[in-house]
């Protein structure tokens, strides 16, 4: 861990990576029979209990999550099942074949009490019934309003809610404070601009002895609209349209960030392998000590060099707001569930106080919820404080075709942003549309 505290990373997020179970998911269930008329699946409305908290009678309880993310699970469902009549049975499945067991699941309505799922497919689940309503059961929760509302509206279909947040990663911007000393830089002062962060990694660069001021993943999308885009919904640049089917990127608030970008590059401010980085080594470049400062993910700094003087900071837009990529997984009751207020019970446990300060918080991992950022754990840590407030200025992009645009290699925002940072920027306008094409499907 780093010195003071961090947020434990081992675990691949699918906002950096892409599966093809996750881009064929609509074609296994189209295999397997299911389809979102059929009334036996679709989201089914079940009488409530009473009790915002659900019920905890002693029911056996299913749950799938990915391993991506097992171990959060895994340590809410040891806690709960210590002090809980409730038995949560978890199973952890391979991140690269999760979409296509949910989606082999739902077709033979086989599906888990619980599941969780990487929150950025969450809309196409959601759409497909695969989760009951849980509405009204919201509502209810104390905290409900104080939860990560960029994740539910991911899994929300036609005002319905289906899910809440389970595990939580954000985009944020790392420094290296001993190169902002060493650079002539103030270490307490990091960018609230990307006019700021270019002089600062200009400065960098200029230091030399080996020192660039950025590095990012030119050849991997995930990592691009994880860290790209909050810039551009800092400035108020909406990129996908509410009904998830077309794009805008090629607004003046979404060039002015691609132009910022190709300029770092053309300056030799951008590390060497920028345009050929498909995000293997995206972020252990960082750990190596002669980076300035990155937008990554706010789950990597646990894996940092103890070493290494860290600062960290939201990710700016050109006028000085922030913005964060809300990512991580999503959970909710399966329209499979015949225990829908147990399975309940153990979903509104993990978001209350004890759960979330006693077991989350405690092992440095993200919270849910954005009224406990600063707690016992994270006080010694402003870091951790710095990474739990900007949650609830971020985003999550809706989308049914999210995959195979946004996170496929060879899909139309990976060649948006080449042509737009390291070729022929006039292709803006015809690769934005490509990529409303793709949403449209």
């Amino acid at each position: 861990m780093v010195k003071g505290g961090g947020v434990h990373r081992g675990r691949r997020r699918a906002v950096t990576t892409v599966t093809a179970a996750g881009i064929a998911l609509a074609a296994v269930l189209a295999v397997t029979g299911w389809s979102s008329s059929n009334k036996a699946l679709a989201a089914p409305t079940s009488s409530a209990s009473s009790n915002p908290l659900g019920v905890d009678d002693g029911a056996s309880l299913t749950m799938w999550t990915r391993s991506a993310t097992q171990a959060e699970s895994q340590l809410l469902v040891n806690a709960y099942n210590k002090t809980h009549k409730n038995k949560v049975h978890l199973t952890v499945v391979p991140t690269d074949s999760y979409q296509q067991k949910v989606g082999q699941a739902a077709g033979s309505r086989q599906l888990p009490d619980i599941f969780a799922s990487d929150v950025v497919f969450s809309t196409n689940f959601a759409t497909k019934g695969l989760w009951r309503d849980i509405t009204g059961r919201l509502k209810a929760l104390p905290h409900g309003a104080k939860l990560a509302q960029a994740a539910i509206r991911a899994g929300s279909v036609n005002g319905k809610k289906y899910v809440v947040p389970h595990t939580i990663d954000t985009s944020v911007l790392f420094y290296n404070k001993a190169l902002y000393r060493e650079a002539g830089l103030d270490p307490n002062k990091p960018p609230k601009t990307l006019g700021e962060l270019a002089a600062q990694a200009a400065a960098i660069t200029k230091y030399g002895h080996g020192n660039y001021g950025t590095y990012f993943g030119g050849e991997c999308p995930g990592c691009l609209g994880f860290t790209w885009w909050p810039s551009m919904w800092a400035d108020g640049a909406r990129l996908i349209s509410a009904d998830g089917k077309s794009a805008n990127f090629a607004s003046a608030k979404a060039a002015a960030v691609f132009a910022f970008y190709r300029k770092l590059v053309e300056s030799g401010d951008s590390a060497p392998g920028t345009s050929t980085e498909t995000g293997a080594t995206w972020v252990t470049a960082f750990t190596k000590g002669n980076i300035g400062i990155m937008p990554m993910p706010s789950s990597t700094l646990g894996t940092m060099p103890k070493n290494l003087q860290i600062g960290v900071a939201p990710i700016p837009g050109l006028t000085g707001r922030a913005s964060t990529f809300v990512g991580g997984d999503v959970i909710g009751i399966s329209s499979d569930s015949k225990h829908a207020d147990e399975a309940w019970n153990f979903i509104a446990w993990s978001l209350g106080n004890k759960a979330q300060i006693n077991i989350l918080a405690k092992n440095h991992y993200q919270l849910a919820r954005t009224d406990l950022g600063s707690n016992k754990y994270t006080s010694s840590d402003p870091r951790l404080v710095a990474i739990n407030k900007v949650l609830s200025k971020g985003q999550t992009p809706v989308a049914l075709n999210f995959a195979q645009t946004f996170n496929d290699p060879n899909g139309p925002w990976l060649k948006l942003v080449r042509d737009a940072v390291f070729g022929d920027a006039s292709k803006l306008a015809s690769d934005n549309a490509a990529i409303s094409a793709s949403l449209a499907g």
